[in-house]
């Protein structure tokens, strides 16, 4: 008699740990405008650590509806997922400690990498990209700017179809093998224009021919699987304007640019 076939042991995603795994809280993240939890998940034998954002723990705000940040995160996430770039740590929404909310892979920054500086000139120099002038103090300016780095430049695509609201510099994290991921995706997906982000330095520039073929990517799965996922995170309006937004970028072909209707920079930058 022969030997019983082997069956090798199924591979379990990052993403299913987060969300079936078991939570335990480690701490809190105390600067953080709302609840944030670093936490560890463990799941079929694997562990990871994460972040846990509980609903209730959320900061009322004027402009988004109450209770929704966590969705909006997780929408980022799908997005982000969509485009191939892979810009977001796996996000998931998901019961816990403290009632449901949003479960993020944790992702250790590897230190040294500048991709913001302050400079003493008018222009940048090669390499850097220009965000606009800051008081230092002493009633002295110096100029802002930003690495000129595809990575970057990605990401400012990103934050400009999901409309990011709050992409300050401390929503960088350059991670270990050169992977540059964005966090903190709670004020996105507004009906409004409301993009506010330190990464203007491409603002009217041409869009890459890669981030023309990923937008219409995203413009063919705004009307498949994507829509139907994200269809349970933001309102009917927000997808329409997702998909606006899409349209939009496409058409022009180029980098938005500041409306001035609404701040264009994050307070605090950093």
């Amino acid at each position: 008699m022969s030997a019983p076939e082997r069956i090798p042991p199924r591979s379990v995603t990052t993403a299913e740990v987060l969300a079936r795994g078991e939570l335990t809280v480690r701490g809190q993240i105390r600067d953080a405008s709302n609840a944030v939890l670093h936490c560890s998940v463990s799941y079929e034998g694997q562990e990871v650590l994460c972040v846990y954002k509980p609903v209730r723990g959320e900061r009322p705000l004027w402009d988004f509806p109450d209770g929704t940040l966590a969705q909006r995160e997780v929408a980022a996430y799908e997005v982000s997922e969509a485009t191939g770039w892979g810009l977001v740590p796996p996000t998931v929404l998901r019961d816990g400690p403290f009632g449901e909310g949003m479960c993020q892979l944790w992702i250790e920054g590897v230190p040294g990498s500048e991709l913001l500086a302050l400079v003493d000139a008018e222009e940048p120099e090669p390499g850097w990209k220009a965000i606009g002038f800051a008081e230092v103090g002493e009633g002295r300016t110096a100029l802002l700017v930003h690495a000129d780095d595809e990575r970057l430049r990605r990401l400012a695509v990103l934050d400009a179809v999901i409309n990011n609201a709050d992409r300050k510099g401390g929503h960088l994290l350059p991670a270990e093998g050169g992977r540059l991921y964005g966090i903190d995706h709670g004020v996105t997906f507004n009906v409004e224009n409301k993009l506010r982000t330190l990464l203007w330095g491409w603002a009217g520039e041409p869009l890459t021919g890669e981030a023309v073929d990923v937008l219409k990517g995203l413009k063919e799965a705004l009307s498949g699987e994507l829509a139907t996922r994200l269809a349970t995170l933001i309102t009917p309006a927000e997808l329409d304007a997702t998909r606006a937004r899409v349209d939009a970028l496409l058409d022009s072909g180029k980098h938005p640019e500041p409306s001035g209707e609404w701040p264009a920079i994050p307070w605090p930058p950093v």
